[in-house]
């Protein structure tokens, strides 16, 4: 496992179910294109993979 993931949102959360807006929200990332580093862990590795459709990841 790498150290940090990159997110990055890359499609919007209009129209997204209301529990997926939330994890964006709570995964950092407010606006489109927008890109924070969080840790790798299970938890986050859990709220990515559940906006999967939303977010673009990177390991580093």
């Amino acid at each position: 496992m790498a150290d940090k993931l990159k997110v990055t949102l890359v499609k919007s959360t209009i129209g997204a179910i209301p529990k997926h807006k939330k994890t964006v929200e709570a995964l950092g990332l407010r606006k489109l294109h927008s890109t924070v580093e969080q840790p790798d862990n299970a938890a986050v590795r859990g709220m990515v993979d559940q906006v999967r459709h939303l977010v673009k990841v990177e390991e580093i």
